[in-house]
């Protein structure tokens, strides 16, 4: 009996014996971040294939009902609160009078919201074939 439980532990320790032997696995060092101008960057990005299949400006609607639906601010609207340099007021159904914005590309104050197009960075099929 003693011979028998004798193999079973040698069978048992060589079975728990690679479980056993295993060593940690060193800590590897982060790479350096590599740092470019931005021009290198951009260059070093992979250009895809682009494709417009199945693209309908129809999929999109012009504006959403913005993060709180409940106020009745769409997305035009929250976005024109946001950037404001000078605070709209915000009346019922979140219409906006007064307030002033800061136009990036001439350089302008401008200070009737209606004198403001708020559009996407990317157009929408640009986005759509580079999906």
């Amino acid at each position: 009996m003693i011979k028998n439980l004798m193999r079973g532990l040698a069978a048992l320790s060589l079975t728990l014996a690679p479980l056993a032997a295993t060593t940690p696995a060193a800590h590897a060092q982060a790479a350096e971040p590599t740092v470019l101008p931005i021009g290198a960057a951009v260059s070093a990005l992979p250009l895809g294939t682009e494709s417009r299949d199945g693209y309908t400006r129809s999929s999109f609607r012009h504006w959403n009902a913005g993060a709180n639906p409940g106020d009745g601010c769409n997305t035009r609207a929250e976005v024109l609160i946001a950037e404001a340099v000078t605070p709209p007021t915000v009346g019922a159904r979140c219409a906006l009078t007064g307030g002033a914005w800061w136009s990036y590309y001439d350089e302008q104050t401008v200070t009737s919201a209606s004198g403001l197009d708020i559009d996407h960075m990317v157009p929408l099929a640009e986005a759509w074939d580079s999906k």
